[in-house]
């Protein structure tokens, strides 16, 4: 037998063991609610109103680079809505809070996953999706959970809070000027890296919440805009985090959610610690999951 028909074997059988797993915990339920607004309280009493389902965790060891010794082998999830917004909360189990970025060392990070109306009606892979059905991907980041919260407290711009964490990260980096010290905004930018492309990834966050769409494994792109909104918070060795999205978002790269809707649901987790990052992480099967009218 060829190894890519082993592997492929092996990846049907563990998807398999996952959705009975997930299909065991039965429907999630987005319970409703009055509050207006995005829901971004961890904390929020109508969390205590929605069933918590547990979601086993898979590590990621089909394509490169692998991991299979995940540290996050399952989630605490609960959901609510309010005819406005959905929103998903996730808790597990973390001894580190990881929300500072370095050459090696890496963040805590939680992700969201939904089907997109697709062309043939066939229900898109739960690994990033397939060619030809994309997923909707919100991902929570701690990095960028930490620019949010320090950027608020200092109230500093956003260059100037970036040049801050540089600082912070290396203190013992010598810099004479920076480029647009000395040069007009357009001829400084092709000095400032990422920021200077308009990588969506590297502007100011007004969110720690990352707005994606992918089409299989290696395709997962920003959104140009970025609906999505979201907390964490670390406290006695657990993350709690929420990710909620506008139900009304439109467009071919949003999800179809309505008060009565019916859809599906997957979720990722990286644990920093554990060196975990991009494909480096845990994910789940899809979970059934249904809005309360």
């Amino acid at each position: 037998m060829r190894p890519g028909t082993i592997r492929a074997l092996v990846v049907g059988a563990a998807l398999a063991a996952l959705a009975a797993a997930a299909q065991a915990q039965g429907t999630l339920r987005a319970v409703r609610f009055a509050q207006p607004g995005p829901l971004l309280d961890p904390a929020a009493a109508v969390w205590k109103s929605a069933r918590e389902a547990t979601v086993p965790l898979l590590p990621q060891v089909v394509a490169a680079p692998t991991n299979p010794d995940a540290a996050v082998k399952a989630i605490k999830v609960r959901a609510a809505h309010n005819g406005q917004w959905i929103a998903l909360r996730l808790e597990w189990r973390d001894a580190t809070k990881d929300d500072l970025l370095y050459t090696d060392r890496f963040g805590d990070q939680a992700a969201v996953q939904f089907p997109l109306p697709n062309r043939d009606g066939a229900l898109a892979s739960p690994m990033m999706g397939h060619k030809g059905a994309r997923v909707s991907i919100l991902q929570w980041r701690a990095a960028f959970q930490r620019d949010v919260e320090q950027a608020e407290h200092h109230g500093r711009g956003a260059y100037a809070h970036a040049i801050s964490q540089l600082r912070e990260l290396y203190p013992n980096a010598l810099v004479d000027f920076y480029p647009d010290q000395v040069l007009r905004a357009t001829d400084a930018r092709p000095y400032m890296g990422a920021l200077g492309m308009d990588n969506p990834v590297s502007h100011a966050r007004l969110t720690p919440v990352l707005d994606q769409i992918a089409e299989g494994w290696g395709t997962l792109t920003a959104k140009l805009e970025q609906l999505a909104e979201g907390r964490g918070v670390w406290e006695n060795g657990a993350w709690k985090v929420v990710i909620t999205l506008p139900l009304a978002s439109g467009g071919p790269d949003s999800p179809r959610l309505a008060p009565g809707a019916k859809t599906m649901v997957a979720f990722a987790v990286w644990e920093g610690a554990n060196r975990e990052v991009g494909a480096r992480k845990a994910w789940s099967a899809w979970v059934p999951l249904e809005l309360a009218r």
